[in-house]
């Protein structure tokens, strides 16, 4: 039940994403649903396993820039 509920949470900001950034590049709000559904259904639902890197990346370049600053702070102290 939790892990349906992330899913569906996850699914929902891609998609929202998808479209705002598809909005502001083709600049058709009609035409953004259309873009963001199809590359919605290509990756997202075909490949569910693609969600997860994308997860996992997402973290890593924001929760791992604190993380790499103070190891290389650490690395310029010797």
């Amino acid at each position: 039940m939790v892990l349906e509920n992330l899913w569906l949470a996850i699914a929902l900001f891609i998609f929202v994403w998808i479209y705002t950034w598809a909005k502001g590049m083709l600049g058709s709000a009609k035409l953004a649903v259309l873009f963001a559904v199809i590359i919605f259904y290509l990756t997202i639902y075909s490949y569910p396993e693609l969600v997860w890197i994308g997860v996992i990346i997402f973290f890593m370049a924001t929760l791992g820039k604190d993380v790499l600053s103070e190891v290389d702070l650490k690395l310029h102290e010797r």
